[in-house]
């Protein structure tokens, strides 16, 4: 993906029904392509990458590994590269520390993140990507839920493009 990419503007909606993402109209009528880092990040971090032969999946009873059939040779055919994130993964893994045998699962989400961002580096979108797990603990509700929240910042050159924050995406995740 060279590094003059032109995408559309990505928008969240959320409602009691649930959440999902649409494309952002401009006052013309035309699709907005502002945000296109913002958007590519979105697409990295929010799509579920293929689950590598050896990885625990979530559902015992599942053999699915997800992905995309795209990624499927898709740096030969189109110099592209697989899309898409791993930290589907955790969606029912108990929050483990370092001692635990597939790992700490803090360090698991940043190294899910920093994998599916990593081809941004590696073909000159950005200059630099910094990402920071941390776990939260929601003390509001007394039930001692605990979450992880990823945050990501990416940089062209110097300076600071965007940084996001992920907090939502791993909230059922309970303590070990």
């Amino acid at each position: 993906m060279p590094t003059n990419i032109t995408d559309i503007h990505i928008v969240n909606n959320a409602s009691i029904e649930g959440v999902w993402d649409d494309w952002f109209m401009n006052s013309e009528g035309l699709l907005d392509e502002s945000e296109v880092l913002a958007n590519v990040v979105k697409v990295a971090l929010l799509t579920d990458r293929r689950a590598g032969i050896r990885e625990i999946l979530p559902d015992p009873d599942s053999n699915d590994r997800r992905g995309w059939w795209g990624d499927l040779d898709a740096e030969e055919i189109w110099d592209g590269w697989p899309i898409g994130c791993r930290n589907w993964l955790l969606s029912r893994a108990k929050i483990l520390g370092p001692g635990a045998s597939e790992g700490a699962t803090v360090v698991r989400a940043e190294e899910y993140t920093r994998l599916a961002l990593q081809p941004l580096i590696d073909k000159g979108v950005c200059t630099a990507i910094d990402v920071v797990a941390e776990r939260i603990l929601s003390d509001a509700t007394q039930t001692q839920l605990h979450r992880i929240d990823v945050t990501v910042k990416i940089y062209r050159g110097p300076r600071e493009e965007i940084e996001l924050k992920f907090q939502d995406l791993w909230s059922e995740i309970r303590e070990a």
